[in-house]
């Protein structure tokens, strides 16, 4: 038996794997289970159970965007949204703060970064870009090991009736290298619950012990498996649930440390689950992909879909439906929550998701353009019900025109995205037809490409490269490749890894540099402090200020005490001395920490009865409710000490200036765009503001202008900006109230611009409709007319949905206006010129280079974006309109010289002189001219420059023989003259630098004749 058992192990380590690919014909059913069970039945069974049997608050699955997590690219588990519990940094203040035992529903993407199933997804019958990871969670030790086992068992064996003899179990062996011993605790928690002992397995910590990342809270995991053979031969298992015990916590240096408190986190995938249930072998055949798969076979034709992998799939047709369904839910979803397709990031995973996705529609399965888009309705039909935001979207599709929907979702307290009416399904389909026609132009370079190379040539890979995503086309390079295969030629793929090596390292050069290395509180400090039982820092003074009647804002000190210092590697100290950074935790403060896009205050501080000796303070950062200053110790600073802090007024009151007008800005947006109008982030410090709006298309300059209006009508007015802390519930249903996508303390913050927060929160106010009402921690003006004027200098595209606006307010935007006007001027006096007319060449050409350099200077200019788009499109005309000039000019000028030659030389096959011309564009218009008046006649001019060149050009008769062409006869002309040519075998020109113009003629007459 043991040696059976053992026997079993080695095949699970080999096949227990995060995401074991499922075995066998996909239609055959495995189970004598009762009837298959509805995915959405399933979901919902789910979250009863952990809520009405055992008490768990439901939380909604956050978005896919990562809120403030830099590491990922998408949210890929359940537990993304709760890593402030387990780092410890959650706000105390906040509704997170208060979670015990929790379940959800979380909406997951795996493509791109540590976690990625894109190129694996089709292949099988089990990956997976987009999918839906049921969890339970316990914080704070409110449970552990024995409830978490208990209620898997309960809820896999009770609730959804699986036959405990398909069930394994897997724990954590140990690990001797690290120092960890076994988890016998769960192993003898899964023997109580009548798992036989055959079925509970042991294993290291390649498959049984759960890591964060590099560093931070980890753990033993115990997993459940379910057997796919019934017990018919081998076990053939795939895992269902993970249930990690987060106890420890990897530091820096590799080590493991104790947790300050214990969690519990567990996983299990909604689309494994369903196929359990259900009796299929393939979680794509399930009720969670089969209305996706009908409509797609009817949008395209093709055959059904049967299930087939590998070489079973002949036309890889089944491959196609799988590719197709799963992309266009992660399409779907992603768009919904505002990732769209993109150039870099997240978007950029996005495009090649959609890319993927029209291939194989319509290179495998021959579907019309537009399928990918008309299966978004579908989407929104199977998941629509678990994540609203989805049928929010859908309800805007039915009446685009109808803006009741709008109200009716800020009546509801939601927070509409952008997307609206129909703009997945459209931005979709937007996508598919511009990568069409990049493939169709792709086709065209590969077909040109091919004439130009021999019957041996490697296809360029600079080419190649071009056509790629990392080039101008988009196209991904197995499908270049596949496209060169197609037609039987062979890649350069040494020169192509050259390529990507070289795109990488200029990537690494073109990275930010490095950031200083931040004091921070860990999570064993923030452990530590809680054990002191030391509450969080009061930071309301930083609302401390009042506006005199001479309009100046006074920002009174702050008294407090020095709790705690820490070094710069984070221990904890009870003294620093001269010259030291520390980092330093008061029981209050009036510096206001980084956090809601607005940069930390700075300033410094001084010990009571020491008023002399300042101590710089550089930032303040908050972490888990504890505020750290960063402090450079003028003199000894010691725990006890009392200290008096002063903000740097001119900083704070920058910053109080850019987050009103953000708020302004936000608000005049919706204004102009539509009340359904998204910011997607902001920063902002003393000198500028950044703003991210969900946009459907760029903004018009009429649009730019407008929002700017709007801004500055309600800077005029000065109106009274209020401010009041409420209960978060209050909150809920007011119409028209902002909020981001961010988590709140309770009580929360409201600022409202000219209208009461009282009233602005009466939900039969309908207030916030017409202001700018928004829950916000930041610190602001107390008039809106401190702002003074704001400018709109920059908006650019980040991604196809998302315009980013660079803003700046104040005396900087009244000398944005100021420079806008001048140049302005400058276009008005260079269109009179043009309208004038002029002279000469040498004034036409002056009026061109006149108009290039305004439009430099545009380009670079701090002014009015609106401005410049419209002043960049006058000069793009003028531009025009100046080249045309030229070329009269020019077409005159050569039409008198090129009668002089011919008066001068008589009919014959050569003419071969110099003549006066001030560009080689005269010079080739005066060869062409004779060209035409004298067919049968080859003409090279050489046309000596005041700087002492010599320009030279050359065409070649019709009649002439295949061996004389013009870039021939150019080069060796100027290669004399220690010059260069170019051009066809008609037409050439070139230039160089020669004292001896008789013996550069000779050459050319030489020359010709003798090819003559």
């Amino acid at each position: 038996m043991a040696a059976s058992v053992a026997g079993v192990a080695r095949r699970l380590r080999r096949a227990l794997r995060r995401s074991p690919s499922w075995l066998g014909p996909s239609r055959k059913p495995l189970s004598t289970l009762p009837p298959p069970t509805q995915g959405s039945a399933v979901r919902d069974a789910f979250l009863s159970f952990f809520r009405d049997r055992h008490g768990h608050r439901l939380v909604p699955s956050a978005s896919v965007r990562p809120r403030g997590d830099p590491s990922l690219l998408f949210v890929n588990a359940g537990m993304n949204q709760f890593k402030p519990i387990f780092l410890g940094t959650v706000d105390p203040r906040s509704e997170m703060a208060g979670f015990r035992r929790v379940a959800n529903s979380q909406k997951c993407v795996r493509a791109g970064g540590r976690h990625n199933d894109l190129e694996d997804v089709g292949r099988d019958l089990s990956h997976h870009t987009f999918f839906e990871m049921l969890g339970n969670w316990a914080f704070g030790g409110e449970y552990f090991k024995e409830e978490a086992c208990t209620m898997a068992w309960e809820l896999l064996t009770r609730v959804y009736g699986i036959p405990e003899d398909r069930l394994w179990v897997s724990y954590f062996g140990g690990d001797p290298k690290a120092g960890l011993d076994p988890d016998l605790e769960s192993r003898d928690i899964w023997l109580s619950l009548g798992v036989p002992s055959n079925h509970v397995l042991s294993f290291g910590p390649q498959e049984n012990f759960w890591e964060m990342g590099d560093t931070g809270p980890c753990g033993p995991c115990t997993e459940i498996h379910y057997d796919l053979a019934g017990g018919v031969g081998a076990p053939q298992l795939v895992e269902l649930w993970n249930l990690v015990f987060m106890q420890h916590n990897r530091e820096a240096d590799g080590s493991l440390q104790p947790l300050p408190q214990q969690h519990v986190d567990t996983g299990m995938g909604l689309e494994r689950l369903v196929a359990v249930l259900q009796g299929r072998c393939s979680t794509y055949d399930t009720d969670l992909f089969s209305p996706l798969f009908h409509a797609i076979h009817q949008g395209c034709g093709a055959p059904p879909y049967l299930g087939r992998v590998g070489a079973a799939d002949e036309g890889h047709t089944d491959t196609a439906y799988r590719v197709v369904a799963d992309h266009i839910r992660t399409l779907s979803v992603c768009i919904a929550d505002g990732v769209s397709p993109g150039m870099s990031g997240a978007p950029l995973v996005l495009r090649r998701i959609l890319r993927r996705a029209v291939r194989f529609s319509t290179e495998v399965l021959r579907a019309p353009p537009g399928l990918l888009g008309s299966l978004v309705p579908v989407v929104v039909e199977t998941l629509g019900d678990a994540y609203p935001e989805l049928q929010r979207n859908s309800a805007q599709v039915e009446n685009p025109g109808d803006g009741r929907a709008v109200e009716k979702g800020f009546l509801q307290g939601t927070q509409l995205h952008c997307l609206l009416p129909g703009q997945i399904a459209s931005l979709v389909s937007e996508d598919e037809a511009a990568f069409l026609d990049s493939l169709q132009r792709g086709r065209r370079i590969i077909d040109r490409t091919l004439k130009r190379l021999g019957p041996s040539d490697l296809f360029p890979a600079d080419v190649a490269w071009s056509l790629s995503l990392s080039g101008n086309l988009g196209l991904p390079l197995d499908l270049v490749e596949l496209m060169l295969e197609e037609k039987g030629v062979q890649l350069d793929s040494a020169g192509l890894a050259q390529l990507v090596q070289e795109e990488a390292q200029l990537r690494a050069h073109q990275a930010e540099p490095a950031q200083e290395q931040r004091l921070c509180l860990n999570l064993h400090a923030l452990g530590e402090l809680q054990h002191r039982g030391m509450t969080p820092t009061d930071d309301s003074p930083k609302y401390s200020y009042s506006l005199q009647p001479t309009g100046e804002y006074e920002f009174g000190p702050c008294e407090a005490q020095v709790l705690q210092l820490y070094t710069e590697d984070g221990a904890a100290v009870a003294t620093v001395g001269p010259g030291q950074r520390c980092g330093l935790l008061l029981d209050r403060t009036n510096f206001y920490a980084e956090q809601g896009g607005q940069a930390s205050d700075r300033g410094y501080l001084v010990r009571a009865g020491h008023q002399d000796v300042l101590f710089p303070v550089a930032q303040a950062q908050v972490w888990g409710g504890f505020i750290l200053h960063e402090v450079l110790a003028s003199e000894h600073l010691q725990v006890g000490d009392k200290v008096q802090l002063h903000v740097d007024k001119a900083w704070r009151l920058g910053c109080m200036e850019k987050h009103t007008a953000t708020h302004l800005l936000s608000w005049a947006l919706r204004q102009t765009l539509g009340p359904s109008t998204e910011q997607r982030g902001s920063h902002l410090n003393p000198e500028w503001l950044r703003f991210d709006v969900a946009t459907q298309a760029p903004l018009t300059p009429e649009q730019l202008r407008t929002v700017e209006g709007t801004v500055q009508e309600a800077v005029q007015q000065d109106e009274a900006v209020y401010t009041a802390e409420v209960p978060l519930v209050l909150t809920a249903c007011v119409p028209g109230l902002r909020s981001l996508d961010e988590v709140y303390p309770d009580p929360v913050r409201v600022v409202s611009v000219g209208v009461p927060v009282a009233r602005a929160l009466d939900p039969m106010s309908q207030a916030a409709l017409q202001a700018s009402v928004e829950l916000c921690c930041g610190t602001h003006l107390l008039r809106t007319g401190a702002v003074g004027d704001l400018v709109i200098i920059r908006e650019s595209q980040l991604t196809k949905g998302t315009t980013r606006l660079l803003v700046i307010t104040g005396e900087q935007a009244q000398q944005a206006r100021e420079v806008g006007k001048s140049l302005a001027q400058e276009v008005d006096v260079a269109a009179e010129r043009l309208n004038r007319g002029s002279r000469d060449l040498v004034e036409a050409h002056q009026l061109s280079k006149d108009v290039g350099r305004l439009t430099k200077a545009m380009d670079r200019a701090v002014m009015p974006q609106w401005q410049r788009r419209e002043l960049q499109a006058r000069l793009k005309l003028l531009q025009r309109h100046a080249n045309t000039a030229i070329r009269k000019l020019e077409l005159a000028q050569a039409a008198v010289k090129s009668q002089e030659l011919l008066k001068q030389h008589e009919k014959g096959p050569l003419i071969v002189d110099t003549v006066s011309a001030q560009s080689l564009s005269v010079l080739v218009k005066v060869v062409r001219q004779l060209c035409e008046r004298a067919p049968g006649t080859s003409v090279l001019l050489l046309s000596p420059q005041p700087v002492g060149s010599v320009l030279c050009a050359c065409q070649v008769a019709q009649g002439a023989t295949p061996a004389f062409t013009a870039v021939a006869w150019a080069l060796a002309v100027c290669s004399q003259m220690g010059g260069k040519a170019w051009g066809s075998h008609v037409v050439a020109q070139g230039t160089g630098r020669t004292m001896d113009l008789d013996a550069a003629l000779s050459a050319a007459r030489a020359y010709a004749l003798n090819q003559l």
